[in-house]
């Protein structure tokens, strides 16, 4: 037996809490009473002895003392020592093999490792370092410290003995060349951490060995009088010794670079790649003057191109540990000109992570030199700025930064501090602006302020100098802002402005609001008091100035809604606060673009805040306004409608941006005290009697009116309106509605555009939902459309939405062509379909409307295809078994506009109909995996479309096939979501509907109802549905497997016969399209049987004999029909290839099978499927 170690001292320590105590008296011994070995760990009296892995597996901090425990085990006993070395470096991997102590003595480490290979544990992948749990979670630390202290500890002899390095290199040499991944990754990993250690050690006797050289030489250099030649012999043999250690290690290094590291850095698993490369990183970092070579660099070089994203991670993050010390750019100047371009590249890398290191590793090459990259590497890097993954953007902003914002004019000592356009910050200000402009992403500037934000914020935040850069004349010498560029400067202010005020990032390029630190709410606090003492002087300035401009105003105007209004009152401002009112007012009076209008809407109710004491001046000059524009409308409309047809163009302008203006404000404010309802109402009106109202006039009284009703409601939500309010407001709110619907069959497609969208909101708004959440006193304001007014808009959808883009009457004057223009009218489209597909999830409309909008899903799948895909997704969560008739009845209405087209002798083969079964493909993937979920759903589709498939009688007359057979075909489709259970219900339905005739017919017509029921029988029981007689198959199911149908022997006549009305009920309850529970098994296996005997034998003879016949004749059809099928369904596969829901597919195809074996075996029988009941509601 092999000696036991006694590591009582470490082990004491560790239960101990990290305080090493005193031995017992007990614990002095090597081995005591009843010591010995199990499964490799050692056992003394309980726990008291512990093998390495234990104790490093317990991840405390006694790592130094585990280490100088084994090294007095070690110059007791080395090979004992040694030996549990071993051990511990096998149980690392996971095995459970021990290396017994003859094994070590007599065999090779190969043959070693091949045992330890056979006992390993393959029934599961987990090792030690895979493990997840709280007890492994340290392991990997710990293992790598424990090697670390290993050889730190052993640094000044045991290494150098010839015996205990060799042995665990080649150890690890051999187990990292190793088939079993535990043992490569392990090992890898060990020696990878071995040679670190190694370089520090290499490192500090290259650090010795210059001292005692340097000594060597001052000791020298004396006058010999002064030499000590004793000195002198010790400081050359201790040189000698060092060398003589440096080499030993270089050579120990060698060993492992070439035996492990050569090979494994491009290994099959990444985590193996990754550790390799990490380490390289590490040794050209601390020993610099023996790795950092052309000969180590390149394998970083090589590995960036790896294809797994955590490998090329750590090339990026090993090199900028090296960029990052400028003593060692001399060293890769031939590294970088060489895999220069492919970091650039990196910067595009797939995984974010990586390309924001890369990102960062050529900010380190850019402080190093500003030669090295070019013009064209620093612009591929620039437009990451507007990238909406923030990581990304802010290190490309911190890349920008260096670049251009670096070098700033250097402040004189003592000078005062230049403000305004002469600080230092005014050329980088200007350098931004020109960057924007450049860029031409002109609508994306707050991304840029963002990406810029951290390590730019004390220059984006110098809103003096951008204010002085608009307001002050420019100083001699110096060029002024063109137009275009003051445009951008006051847009980059704004977002600077408004960036500082919320402290989130723009839409788009955040997660969320995330909590605030004390410090940044105070530095928000101080931001938006100095922006307002800043702007609440100075807008009023720049209003004025550039009053005529709509885009710069608009811009300026967005500022007082990151004021802190308090400043107006605590800073005696109040002046400019009137001047503010002033140039409000007077861009109002000077502008009609809806924009502008819309901005000093929401600037007078951002301002006009009941918690500040500036709200009754505000709210003074907001009503003396809104009395002025409603005085001059109505007087307007007036003469405009009195005219009548001679109203020139002038009184329709006047009209018209008076009531822009009122619209513009009805957005934010309430102005129900102005009865505009009337006025509107009646202009409307007129416009519907005469049909000559112009375009703008007509949409935005129509706008106006909406927000009437809005507003009223808002009111009468709170609770406390009176009845005699909520009736007007009912009156209004229908006779608007029948307004909108008259102007939708205008003329003019705006306003038919208007008129829908508004209609479908105020149907969604008064639908019966708003009688929920404590309003039931709402109750006599719900509104439900009528079906001519659901017509209607349906009507609309499929006229100005499914039509193709050419088709567009919008796109006038020309510029069809224009793609800017194409998208608008697209993007226009979109937000109508949206409109109406609310009111289908909604249930303010049918849902059946919705097969109008289904099935278009595959044509317009392009445009529209994520709009109805979440349609089909809402209204399946509303109600699966309606969803499900609805989206047969959208393949039902395809099919009957292809034989409207095509006539009923179409080919099957045509494009039309394989179009329909790849919609119907593709319906079938959006029911998912779960089919006891959908399973009513499914069942119930199957049932309507056998129904529509027998529906219509053969246009050939008596024994052809019905009109709409072939839609079994594209029935089919939705047979793998059937269960097993309920295929044979769904085959049974569907022999209901079959003849005798149509069960032997065998002709090509036929095939869609050969193919369905194949469809229906496969994954059903061992025992065959028979193809000859649709009634003996009923009692499949009830069968036993080793019992033989009973044959049909009762003769049948060639007119059709339907399933006996006795079958379809047993007691009183309906089986004719349910699961049947087991008591009434019985009592249907009886009435099959005596149901069977009543055929003739005759019928059976014949039978027999046409069977042998039609069998050769039957097979080859079948496999026609399926080279027919593979062809279609190839033809169809290639419609939708940017769609995710192909890979669906195949994942559904292949297990179809296991799907069906595990639903064989749970219990259904509960459940019951009576789906003859269901009906459109």
């Amino acid at each position: 037996m092999i000696p036991t170690l006694n590591y009582s001292s470490w082990s004491s320590f560790l239960f101990q809490g990290g305080k090493k105590g005193k031995k017992a008296a007990g614990e002095k011994g090597k081995g005591g009473k009843g010591a010995g070995r199990l499964n490799g760990h050692h056992q003394e009296n309980g726990m008291e002895n512990m093998m390495l892995f234990e104790v490093v597996k317990m991840g405390r901090s006694a790592m130094q003392s585990v280490v100088d425990d084994w090294i007095v085990a070690y110059k007791h006993d080395r090979d004992v020592a040694l030996l549990d070395l071993i051990n511990f470096f096998i149980q690392c991997s996971g095995c459970k093999g021990v290396v017994s102590g003859e094994m070590f003595r007599n065999m090779q480490n190969s043959e070693i490792i091949r045992r330890m290979t056979e006992e390993f544990d393959e029934d599961s992948g987990d090792y030690p370092l895979t493990i997840a749990g709280p007890q492994w979670k340290k392991f990997k630390s710990s293992f790598c410290e424990f090697i670390s202290v290993l050889v730190r500890q052993c640094q000044y002899s045991i290494i150098y003995d010839e015996y205990m390095m060799d042995t665990v290199i080649s150890l690890l040499t051999g187990l990292s060349d190793s088939q079993v991944r535990a043992f490569r990754h392990t090992s890898t990993l060990a020696a990878m951490k071995l040679m670190t250690a190694l370089v520090n050690v290499a490192l500090n006797l290259s650090i010795n060995m210059d001292n005692t050289q340097r000594q060597y030489e001052a000791e020298r250099n004396k006058i010999v009088a002064k030499r000590a030649n004793d000195r002198l012999e010790l400081l050359l043999q201790k040189r000698k010794e060092l060398q003589e250690n440096q080499d030993e290690i270089e050579n120990m290094m060698n060993a492992i670079f070439k035996g492990v590291f050569v090979h494994r850095y491009r290994d099959s698993i990444a985590e193996i790649r990754a550790i390799c490369i990490e380490e390289i990183g590490v040794w050209m970092k601390l020993y610099s003057d023996a790795f950092l070579n052309d000969s180590y660099l390149k394998y970083v070089g090589w590995t960036m191109h790896d294809k797994q994203g955590e490998v090329r991670l750590k090339c990026l993050t090993a090199l900028q540990g090296l960029y990052y010390n400028r003593e060692l750019n001399a060293r890769l100047e031939l590294f970088t000109s060489r895999f220069k371009d492919r970091i650039v590249s990196m910067t595009l890398d797939k995984e974010y992570d990586v390309a924001v290191q890369a990102i960062k590793l050529l900010t380190l090459v850019l402080n190093s030199t500003d030669e090295v990259l070019t013009p064209e590497d620093c612009e591929s890097v620039y437009h990451l700025v507007y990238s909406a993954h923030r990581p990304v953007a802010i290190a490309a902003g911190e890349f920008l930064f260096k670049k251009l914002f670096s070098q700033r004019e250097p402040e004189e000592e003592g000078a005062p501090k230049r403000r305004g356009r002469q600080s230092p910050n005014a050329n980088l200000i200007k350098t931004t602006v020109f960057f924007f402009l450049e860029s031409e992403l002109h609508e994306h500037a707050a991304y840029l302020v963002d990406s810029l934000w951290e390590c730019g914020a004390e220059l984006l935040k110098d809103w003096e100098c951008m204010i002085s850069l608009l307001l002050d004349d420019p100083l001699p010498g110096e060029e002024a802002l063109t137009e275009r560029q003051e445009t951008a400067l006051i847009e980059i202010m704004l977002c600077t402005v408004r960036q500082a005020a919320e402290c989130h990032p723009p839409v788009g390029r955040g997660t969320g609001k995330r909590v605030m630190t004390a410090k940044e709410k105070k530095t928000q606090m101080d931001d938006r008091t100095r922006m307002t003492e800043l702007f609440a002087v100075a807008l009023p300035p720049l209003l004025a100035k550039y009053a005529v401009d709509a885009e710069k105003v608009t811009n300026l105007l967005q500022l007082p809604q990151f004021f802190d209004l308090e400043i107006y009152t605590t800073g005696r401002l109040e002046k400019h606060l009137e001047s503010l009112l002033r140039q409000i007012r007077e861009i109002v009076e000077k502008h009609t673009d809806t924009e502008v209008l819309e901005v000093c809407s929401k600037t007078y109710h951002a301002l006009c805040n009941e918690e500040f004491t500036i709200f009754n001046r505000v709210d003074i000059a907001r009503s003396q306004l809104l009395d002025e524009l409603v005085d001059k409308f109505n007087r307007l409309l007036e003469d405009f409608l009195q005219e009548g047809e001679d109203a020139d163009e002038d009184d329709a302008y006047q009209v018209l941006s008076t009531l822009k203006r009122i619209t513009a404000f009805h957005n934010a404010h309430d102005l129900s005290g102005w009865d505009l309802f009337t006025s509107n109402f009646k202009l409307l009106n007129t416009g519907i009697e005469n049909g000559d109202m112009p375009e703008q006039i007509v949409i935005h009284s129509l706008q106006c009116t909406h927000y009437v009703i809005l507003w009223h409601l808002a009111k009468s939500s709170e609770g406390s309106s009176r009845k005699d309010d909520l009736v007007t407001l009912r009156k209004q709110m229908r006779a608007f509605c029948m307004m909108c619907q008259r102007y939708l069959t205008n003329v003019n497609t705006a306003v038919k555009e208007q008129a829908f969208t508004i209609l479908c909101d105020l149907l969604l708004i008064f639908s019966h939902q708003m009688v929920s959440g404590g309003r039931e006193h709402l109750d006599s304001l719900v509104y439900s459309p009528e079906d001519s007014l659901q017509s209607e808009l349906l009507s609309f959808i499929l006229n100005h939405v499914f039509i193709d883009q050419d088709d567009d009457t919008n796109s006038t004057d020309g510029q069809q062509d224009d793609e800017a223009v194409k998208i608008e009218a697209l993007h226009k489209r979109r937000n109508l379909l949206a409109a109406y597909c609310k009111l289908i999830i909604y249930c303010v409309v049918e849902m059946r409307t919705g097969a109008d909008i289904f099935k278009q899903y595959m044509r317009y799948y392009n445009d529209y295809g994520d709009i109805i895909k979440e349609t089909m997704s809402k209204t399946r969560q509303i109600d699966k078994i309606q969803c499900a008739k609805t989206l047969i009845l959208s393949l039902q209405q395809l099919f009957n506009e292809m034989l409207s087209e095509l006539g009923h002798g179409f080919d099957r083969s045509s494009s039309a109909f394989c179009g329909i079964k790849e919609l119907a493909r593709r319906f079938s993937l959006t029911f998912g995996l779960d089919q006891v979920k959908t399973r009513d759903a499914i069942a119930m589709l199957h049932k309507d479309g056998i129904e529509f498939a027998f529906k219509d009688p053969s246009p050939q007359g008596e024994g052809g096939p019905p009109l709409n057979l072939a839609f079994l075909d594209i029935l089919s489709e939705f047979s793998s979501k059937l269960m097993r259970q309920d295929k044979r219900t769904v085959h049974m339905y569907l022999e209901r509907f079959m003849t005798f005739q149509m069960a032997l017919q065998r002709e090509d017509c036929w095939l869609p109802l050969i193919s369905y029921r194949n469809s229906l029988q496969a994954g059903g029981d061992d025992d065959t549905m028979s193809v000859m007689s649709g009634y003996s198959s009923r009692g499949s199911s009830i069968r036993s497997k080793k019992t033989k149908p009973p044959v049909a022997t009762a003769g049948t006549s060639a007119a059709k016969r339907k399933l006996p009305e006795g079958i379809a009920y047993i007691g009183n309850r309906k089986i004719g399209f349910g699961l049947i529970k087991s008591p009434n098994v019985c009592v249907l296996k009886s009435l099959l049987i005596k149901h069977s005997r009543a055929f003739s034998s005759q019928v059976t003879w014949m039978l027999a004999q046409r069977q042998q016949e039609e069998a050769r004749q039957q097979q080859e059809r079948a496999m026609n029909y399926a080279k027919l099928r593979t062809n279609l369904h190839r033809r169809g596969t290639g419609l939708m290839e940017e769609d995710e829901e192909p890979i669906v597919e195949d994942v559904m195809m292949s297990s179809e099978g296991r799907m069906d074996d595990l639903n064989e075996g749970m219990d259904f029988d509960t459940m019951d499927i009576d789906l003859v009941r269901y009906t459109f509601r």
